[in-house]
């Protein structure tokens, strides 16, 4: 009988990236619109990546088995 393969889950693909120590990198949210409330350092800020938080990474892990 054959191990069944798992699938990536196609919205988290797009949305986090695996890093070479095994941590995942994501984008930074409310960088889209509405940027005159917001301050130059802010929207700075929000072109960096950062990584997702520990206590998150579990469940992103789970749906990028690869």
């Amino acid at each position: 009988m054959a191990k069944l393969k798992l699938k990536s889950h196609s919205g988290a693909a797009k949305r986090f990236k695996k890093t070479a120590t095994g941590k995942f990198k994501r984008n930074r949210a409310f960088a889209r619109h509405i940027f005159t409330s917001k301050s130059p350092a802010r929207k700075r800020r929000l072109h960096e990546a950062t990584m997702v938080d520990p206590a998150d990474a579990d469940r992103v892990r789970e749906m990028l088995p690869y």
